[in-house]
């Protein structure tokens, strides 16, 4: 069964705009990345300073060798200035 993740990216006021074709742009790299399945990115309607990253993975390990990965590449740590906090991953059960 596949690991769903939503990936929240809460910027600074203002930064939303700035965050989101970087975030777009890498996404080829994470579509090409062993386990990824998908990734689909959404702002908040009425938040446009919050991205969000809805992914599937086809498994949790595959995500945090990606997560690994960013970190090792310095991407996380580049997007410290824009974000109000970290970006915080949930890790997602299926109820249904």
């Amino acid at each position: 069964m596949s690991h769903t993740v939503m990936a929240e990216f809460h910027c600074n006021e203002g930064m939303g705009e700035l965050l989101l074709p970087g975030l777009l742009e890498s996404l080829s790299e994470t579509r090409a990345f062993e386990g990824c399945e998908s990734v689909e990115t959404y702002v908040d309607q009425d938040d446009p300073d919050r991205v969000y990253l809805w992914e599937k993975w086809a498994t949790r390990e595959n995500y945090e060798q990606y997560i690994a990965w960013r970190i090792e590449s310095g991407m996380l740590e580049a997007l410290a200035p824009i974000l109000v906090k970290p970006m915080k991953p949930s890790h997602l059960s299926p109820q249904d």
